[in-house]
């Protein structure tokens, strides 16, 4: 029987990366024209497999409008392959919810168009994530297709022996941590293993012999994968003419120009029954270590930031908001803005975007999406806020009172000091001449009377006075014309302890009959001792800045927290590498002076002030390395002599009710060629850690292999990564810092706040002088301490979750409603399940709730949501026999109600 060669013809498209977007998009649009041509006069061409993502039609038909009937035909009949995906995302960069949108924006659009090819494609991911199985099924999607992290290898793809990350086959089970498994196809010789077939006999049969043996080394079947295409590769014409020239060449093999689906269909039916398995995640763990380009998740780390604000904007913000606030039976949920929203940011998302790996004009133009999925965010959010305060019976407060709502949109208790602005009285424009107006409102402010805050039952509520302010406002009525005026603004502060899940809280400013007692708690900073106290921590601030810290919960000391770090770094975008001289500053080498921003029994923010002389950059070798793109493996320049000092600000917030510490370190960075990291050192005595990923927390080890030559081990993470042994345990959370490593000799966390580079790396010289990061810069991060039980760390990485997003608040006014002043969406108890969407389903008649289980154990979960709810997919597609009470192992839920 003849072995069946399947060339795929493609192209792996990139849409910005080594230039800016709108060459790329030209070039695409020279593709798409060459390939409508190529199908009308060479009937023999099979098909062109589009990458897996719907978006290169959206972006072709902006430039070619009039083509889409063409289009549309073309994928009815197949020669078009398209999806499942509507991007190629970076799986480790962007949350679990925006994978999950991308398959079902991609299955949407597919769809739309045709059908979806049945392979989850991950040809070029930057590692891949260990749910990739359980999340293919969940998309209806039977096979999956990757190039890294696995031996047998090719080009790039360097693995060394270990069961887990080897298989004798390219063709290979993956499977979950949930045991979920999915027919799995390496890219052994990368995507570009038949790329520009010869038609000369002679070249084609040297061409040939090294192809078909390079294969067949891998092969688990008879049927062999030809990848016609690489990145940007334009279509290759004579492409039917070079099989027939090989057809002729070797009469023993079957030469066919083919798809996907042909090609997985054919595989799945012979595969051996030795075929073995890889596990997890597939991160290059066994390879030197230089090439897993796992320091994309520092480099241009403002990316990192503005992608999770917008994140957090859409999916525990916004979406939560509107579906509390509109039913699911009417239209007026916004599906069509969010849509709208969700795949700006996806376009932010491929891995050569969000990792920052590509030139200055690239990055530039994804500031500008993010600003826009944002803004969109913002407004779903507020009309959101504005329906559902509407809907709350107000009219239990004194009449010339100032309500105000609260509402936790996390999926998890929630303790915050919540600071809220309200304005107390405005005078409209319509009224006066808008100067006459503000020293009508500044008079007022002189004259504020005594203020209380009570809640729903009548009682005071403790809070700080935090201030006034007068300016201008406008509103913008639905149904008239703007509206502006000055307004006299008081903000407070107060005290939400254990706020739960979807719930929401009324409370209001009031007069009061006299100045409220002062309270006759002592304020949390004792600036005598620099001690920072409350009822779960002891925070000795030292004169070097660092921190020493007693867990009251524990009575553990954690002694030498919070040290900054400072090196040099000669890599690029894609890898860091420190300076050969391994120059390395501290921040525990300079005093630290000690600033209180505020101080009281409810809370304490505290600024610690150190300044540290930097290298300017490094030193003139790096330019000529970069230029003669010298492999940074081979570099050998150093940190420059020249010095500037660098003052670096870290705010310190404890609230009254909470045992996490909340930090935010902020600089001018004028230094280049650097990286700056925070360290936490935990000296406790284990082997692994684990971190939050795609829908999982992923147990990893402290230590490399033997292979590893690379001096350090960068990892991802998405919010926290943890450090615990059988008695205590330390969790650092983050806001869009997603580089961490464990330094093991005494397990120090240590946290990448920002990485500064000028070049982009990979195949030539690209000059990025932008992603070296000058400017005014913050990075936001908190810890908290546990003991050793599995209920604490849950509870640790859950507060770390919730960290990233506050507590909503709007002002209202009086009058009456539907709904209670002090109430919940729906109830949840479910300590171990990790909300990350409330939404309103596709179809608008239900509502959607998606978690995973933060353990690999069986969870349970109680609500009042339950008796109505179905189990679903990504899909929202009902799943059959499930226990909608019992979470499984590592499972992620999806509930429709």
């Amino acid at each position: 029987m003849k072995k069946k060669v399947f060339v795929v013809s493609h192209s792996h498209w990139d849409r910005e990366w080594y230039m800016g977007y709108e060459h790329h998009h030209m070039r695409l649009v020279k593709l798409m024209d060459d390939l409508l041509d190529l199908f009308k006069r060479e009937p023999d061409f099979n098909s062109f497999h589009l990458d897996g993502q719907t978006i290169i039609l959206d972006d072709y038909l902006q430039v070619r409008p009039e083509k889409e009937a063409e289009i549309k035909a073309l994928v009815k009949q197949g020669k078009l392959q398209i999806g499942p995906f509507y991007i190629l995302q970076d799986d480790f960069l962007i949350s679990g919810e925006a994978n999950a949108r991308d398959m079902l924006i991609g299955n949407q659009d597919s769809k739309k168009w045709g059908k979806p090819v049945d392979l989850g494609y991950f040809p070029d991911t930057f590692g891949n994530m260990g749910q990739t199985a359980q999340m293919l099924k969940l998309a209806d999607l039977k096979y999956a297709a990757f190039g890294r992290g696995v031996k047998p290898t090719g080009l790039n793809n360097q693995v060394f022996d270990n069961e887990k990350y080897t298989s004798q086959y390219s063709e290979m089970w993956w499977k979950g941590p949930d045991d979920s498994k999915v027919l799995s196809i390496l890219f052994a010789n990368w995507y570009s293993n038949g790329n520009e077939i010869p038609v000369d006999k002679v070249t084609a049969k040297k061409y040939w012999d090294e192809k078909l043996a390079d294969v067949e080394k891998y092969a688990s079947t008879d049927n062999l994968l030809m990848m016609n295409g690489v990145d940007h590769q334009p279509v290759q014409q004579d492409v039917i003419e070079a099989l027939q020239v090989a057809q002729e060449l070797y009469p023993d093999y079957e030469f066919i120009h083919s798809n996907f689906d042909d090609y997985l269909t054919a595989v799945s039916k012979s595969v051996p029954a030795d075929l073995g398995s890889v596990d997890g995640e597939l991160t290059s763990q066994e390879t030197d270590g230089w090439y897993t380009l796992a320091n994309t998740a520092s480099s241009r780390v403002y990316l990192k930031q503005a992608n999770t604000k917008v994140e957090r904007q859409l999916e525990n913000i916004a979406e939560p908001l509107a579906t509390i606030a509109y039913d699911s039976k009417k239209v007026d949920y916004p599906h069509d803005q969010l849509r709208y929203a969700w795949k700006t940011l996806l376009q932010n998302n491929p891995h050569d975007s969000i990792c920052g790996c590509s030139v200055d004009e690239v990055h530039r133009e994804m500031m500008t999406r993010f600003e826009k999925s944002q803004e969109v965010g913002q407004f779903v959010a507020k009309e959101a806020l504005d329906k559902i305060s509407s809907q709350i019976d107000t009219t239990i407060f004194p009449e010339d009172s100032k309500p105000f709502v609260l509402i936790n949109t996390n999926g998890y208790e929630k303790s915050e000091l919540k600071t809220v602005e309200i304005e107390w009285e405005r005078a409209l424009f319509a009224d006066g001449r808008p100067d006459a107006q503000f020293e009508k409102m500044k008079m007022l402010e002189q004259e504020l009377p005594a203020l209380k805050v009570i809640n729903a039952k009548g009682e005071i509520i403790p809070f700080n006075f935090v201030g006034t302010q007068v300016r201008f406002g406008y509103d913008l009525p639905k149904t008239q014309f703007r509206i502006p005026y000055m307004a006299l603004y008081v903000t407070v502060q107060v005290n939400m302890s254990a706020m739960p899940a979807f719930a929401w809280e009324t409370l209001a400013l009031v007069k009061a009959d006299s100045e409220p007692l002062s309270s006759n708690e002592s304020p949390l900073f004792n600036q005598t001792n620099s001690v920072l106290e409350n009822d779960y921590l002891q925070v000795v601030l030292k004169h070097d800045g660092s921190l020493d810290i007693l867990d009251k919960k524990t009575n553990h000391q954690y002694n030498d927290q919070l040290i900054l770090e400072d090196t040099g770094d000669i890599g690029n975008e894609y890898i860091y590498r420190q300076s050969a001289d391994q120059k390395t500053i501290l921040s525990a080498d300079s005093p630290a002076a000690v600033k209180i921003i505020s101080n009281n029994s409810l809370g304490a923010e505290i600024e610690l002030i150190q300044t540290m002389n930097l290298p300017v950059s490094a030193d003139e070798r790096l330019a000529y390395e970069q230029q003669a793109v010298i492999d940074i493996t081979k570099r050998i320049a150093n940190r420059s002599e020249r010095t500037v000092p660098v003052t670096f600000t870290t705010t310190i917030t404890m609230s009254k009710d909470s045992d996490q510490l909340n930090f935010k370190t902020s600089f001018n960075n004028q230094v280049k060629d650097h990286r700056v990291r925070v360290l936490f050192k935990t000296n406790l005595k284990t082997d692994n850690h684990v971190a939050e990923s795609i829908y999982e927390v992923v147990e990893r080890l402290n230590n490399v292999n033997d292979t590893w030559k690379n001096p350090t081990n960068p990892q991802h993470e998405q919010a926290f990564v943890n450090v615990h042994d059988d008695n205590n345990g330390v969790t650092v959370g983050n806001f869009g810092l997603n580089e961490y490593e464990i330094l093991p000799d005494d397990n120090t966390i240590a946290i990448t706040l920002l990485r500064c580079t000028g070049e982009m790396g990979d195949w030539g010289y690209f000059e990025t002088p932008e992603a070296q990061c000058l400017g005014e810069y913050s990075g936001e991060y908190s810890l908290t301490f546990q003991d050793g039980s599995e209920g604490s760390q849950i509870d640790s990485y859950q507060k770390a979750r919730n960290n990233q997003v506050d507590i909503q608040s709007i002002q209202t006014g009086i009058h009456s409603g539907n709904r209670k002043p002090v109430d919940a969406f729906i109830t949840l108890i479910a300590e171990n399940l990790a909300i990350t969407s409330l939404k309103q389903s596709e179809d608008g008649k239900n509502n959607i709730l998606r978690g995973y289980n933060l353990t690999n154990k069986e969870s349970n979960v109680e609500s009042n949501m339950l008796p109505n709810a179905d189990t679903v997919n990504f899909l929202e597609e009902s799943i059959a026999d499930r226990d909608v009470k019992i979470l499984g192992p590592v499972e992620i839920r999806t509930y429709k109600f």
